[in-house]
């Protein structure tokens, strides 16, 4: 947490331990963090905080296909707007927000959560389908990269097969 009060003027930068990227690594079903590295900079623009940087990461997951163990970098720019709670205040059924305000992350009172904050733009950057060396031969093993047949006379074929045939 950081007082929008007493922001230093240097890059703040923000390494969880080995205990809270084990926690990061479960919260998002990964297998581990090894490193994670957060570096930014921070200005009050009225009682809002833009902060803009870099998270670099290293971490371990398994392949989408294989469920082998993958290494995988991460390093991502960070761009994000802490806003006070009230400004965000949703007053009509619908709204529609403009690319400025879809990174904006309330806040109450006079703090905000920067390490949560890093924490979901891991989350963001973790590609769900990222495969690993031994998923080409993981996909022909269990015929995962046979096209299905389409198109109607598939459907026509899938019904052939599925009615019992009458010797003639």
């Amino acid at each position: 947490m950081f007082d929008i009060r007493q922001l230093p003027d240097k890059p703040l930068v923000l390494e969880p331990d080995a205990d809270e990227r084990a926690g990061l690594a479960a919260r998002f079903d990964i297998v581990r963090i090894e490193t994670m590295r957060g570096e930014v900079v921070c200005a009050r623009d009225g009682a809002a905080v833009n902060a803009s940087g870099r998270l670099i990461a290293q971490i371990v997951q398994a392949c989408a296909i294989s469920g082998e163990d993958l290494a995988v970098a991460i390093d991502e720019p960070l761009v994000l707007r802490f806003v006070p709670a009230r400004a965000v205040a949703v007053e009509e059924d619908e709204i529609e927000l403009d690319a400025d305000a879809l990174d904006e992350i309330p806040y109450e009172g006079s703090a905000f959560d920067l390490g949560e904050a890093l924490a979901q733009s891991l989350a963001l950057a973790i590609d769900p389908f990222a495969t690993g060396p031994d998923a080409d031969r993981v996909r022909r093993a269990f015929k995962l990269d046979a096209p299905e047949p389409s198109g109607p006379f598939a459907a026509l074929a899938a019904l052939k097969r599925d009615t019992p045939q009458k010797d003639a």
